[in-house]
């Protein structure tokens, strides 16, 4: 099968999109599949600063064609983000790829703008799609403006499949859109469990002296890193010696840098920077509980590898991650933006050591038996396989007209044209 794979931002940008991308193109090549990925990037200083910049590298047995996300970066000069002309630039070099070898299906990741990309390439090419909600396109995307909404209706509408996390975020986005629920296929995240393991010298559950949290990800408010350190505060008047690891970068480190000062939390938190995928199981070696006290998730890689990791977890009751934890069971939840419930889990782990063990070896085990990258793997080439003798729809230009939307016509007060790294 020759499979075009559409990514917005691949590495060396960090986010929960580029590892999910890269151990799927794995898989795909290891099944013997030919795969071609088409990526944006940022490669202006603002973009960098957020997610990492750069074009994205090579993956064994895969052609990578990477494209500067040039409409995007028109913010940088003052202007507002061109998405239009990244679709367009996305769309010709999926078409200059399907001339020299033909594609049996485009599967876009991220709705918007990967996912217009894909349906506007199917529509011209008559190749089946499929489309991945993973993030900022199924929580905020169209709901931010009239032109996004209609994109992202002609998406969810017409998209040959589309595959989600978990059931919470087909939901929020059925409230957001009216999508109906059978239009998704619901396929959770997977982690490298080789990777991503415990570590040899210490038992599920110890503390270092002094105790260590880390937050590993991306640093922005959205991710509730700021609340964090707000429950920090309140438990180091009680727990002076306790420690923070903040590792990431994001819209959010200065914010969360300059909030720590102010809090007088300078030699408690440690702010480690950009950490790549190879670095990352380092990360978590050095905290003793992983806290992700984020506001939604489409579904958590970070989680997962804190859970094969055999980290206790303590994150809130939201939107894609209730369908990965329970409280309790291999988690504490506490709700999302609450910071003296957050601060209440965190104490509460980390004065029960059976309680930590527990929640621990529940969600190690958990990991591995759920959440293997083959089994992940082979339920999307399952999916491909069902949609190779389909053709696209093409009914959605009544909906999103590809040849009538510019920049300039479009809604000039979306948050995104402003600011495109929060997409």
């Amino acid at each position: 099968m020759r499979i075009c794979f559409i990514s917005r931002r691949f590495f060396p940008a960090i986010s929960g999109m580029s590892v999910y991308a890269l151990n799927l193109l794995r898989e795909l090549v290891a099944h013997g599949h030919d795969v071609v990925m088409v990526s944006q990037y940022r490669d202006d200083a603002e973009g960098s600063a957020v997610y990492g910049g750069g074009p994205p590298p090579d993956v064994p047995g895969v052609k990578v064609i990477g494209l500067p996300s040039l409409g995007e970066q028109e913010v940088s000069q003052g202007r507002a983000a061109d998405f239009e002309a990244d679709i367009r630039a996305m769309v010709a070099a999926v078409e200059a790829e399907h001339a020299q070898n033909p594609f049996d299906i485009i599967h876009a990741q991220y709705g918007y703008p990967c996912g217009l990309a894909a349906l506007e390439a199917s529509r011209r090419l008559g190749v089946p799609n499929l489309v991945s909600i993973q993030g900022g396109d199924g929580h905020w995307v169209g709901t931010c403006c009239a032109t996004h909404k209609q994109a992202m209706l002609a998406v969810l509408d017409h998209a040959g499949g589309l595959v989600i996390g978990s059931r919470s975020f087909a939901e929020e986005v059925r409230g957001h859109h009216g999508t109906r629920l059978d239009r998704f296929t619901i396929v959770p995240g997977a982690t490298d469990t080789s990777q991503f393991r415990p570590r040899d010298d210490r038992e599920l559950g110890a503390l270092s002296d002094p105790p260590v949290l880390l937050y590993h990800g991306r640093v922005d408010r959205r991710k509730g890193v700021l609340d964090l350190l707000h429950a920090l505060h309140a438990l180091r008047k009680e727990r002076p010696a306790l420690r923070l690891i903040i590792s990431g970068i994001g819209p959010d480190l200065e914010p969360a840098k300059a909030l720590a000062q102010d809090l007088g939390l300078g030699d408690a938190v440690t702010f480690t920077g950009h950490a790549g995928y190879a670095e990352a199981p380092d990360a978590y070696r050095r905290g003793d509980i992983f806290v992700s006290p984020t506001y939604a998730e489409g579904f958590s890689n970070t989680i997962l590898e804190a859970m094969a990791c055999g980290l206790p977890i303590l994150s809130t009751k939201a939107v894609g991650v209730v369908d990965c934890l329970e409280d309790g069971r291999d988690a504490l939840l506490v709700p999302p933006a609450d910071v003296p419930a957050l601060a209440d889990g965190l104490r509460r782990l980390l004065d029960d050591a059976p309680l930590r063990r527990r929640l621990a070896a529940t969600a190690l085990d958990e990991v591995r038996r759920h959440y293997s990258w083959e089994t992940i793997g082979r339920r999307i080439q399952e999916i491909y396989a069902q949609l190779i003798a389909t053709k696209p729809d093409t009914g959605w230009t009544s909906l999103y007209d590809p040849k009538a939307v510019t920049r300039e016509t479009a809604d000039p007060t979306c948050r995104f044209r402003q600011a495109p790294h929060l997409l």
